[in-house]
């Protein structure tokens, strides 16, 4: 089974909004909604896609700042985070949108998740790593079948762990 993965980049840094559907499904998953809800909903009726689940790689600003507009639309889609990361959703100084002078907030978790977790969701097999270090609950989500995986941050990690700037 092959899955169509369509990118939305939200500024000012340049965050990637994944939505990931199977072809022939209206349903998906949207990995990571931006700062730029907007275009992320605008991509989801051009495609005539309805989400079916709203996935967090960590809880930093950039990656949850539309979590309130999709939430608005879709009530009842479940927000997904790891649990290191849930605490960031209410706080806007953990995650690091305070500090940039525009304080965001994030509607609660529906769910959290751990290393080794597995769901499905939109016809789509997901296993959960986690990838500490960008974040204390920092996630990588992987989807065995097709060999690949997303996630978010973690390719920062081992630079700031190793003390570089």
């Amino acid at each position: 089974m092959a899955v169509n993965v369509e990118t939305v980049v939200s500024v000012p840094f340049m965050e990637n909004t994944y939505l990931v559907s199977v072809p022939g499904r209206t349903d998906c998953v949207v990995v990571d909604p931006g700062l730029e809800p907007d275009k992320i909903l605008a991509l989801l009726s051009r495609r005539g896609l309805v989400p079916a689940l709203f996935l967090l790689t960590h809880g930093h600003a950039d990656h949850i700042g539309g979590n309130a507009a999709m939430k608005q639309r879709w009530p009842d889609v479940p927000l997904v985070i790891g649990a290191g990361d849930e605490f960031m959703l209410a706080d806007a100084d953990a995650n690091l949108s305070a500090p940039f002078g525009m304080p965001i907030t994030s509607p609660p978790a529906d769910r959290t998740v751990r290393e080794g977790d597995k769901f499905q969701a939109a016809g789509i097999d997901f296993e959960v790593l986690e990838v500490p270090g960008h974040s204390p609950g920092h996630l990588t989500f992987s989807l065995p079948a097709e060999r690949a995986v997303f996630s978010g941050c973690s390719q920062f990690a081992s630079r700031w762990l190793a003390g570089q700037p």
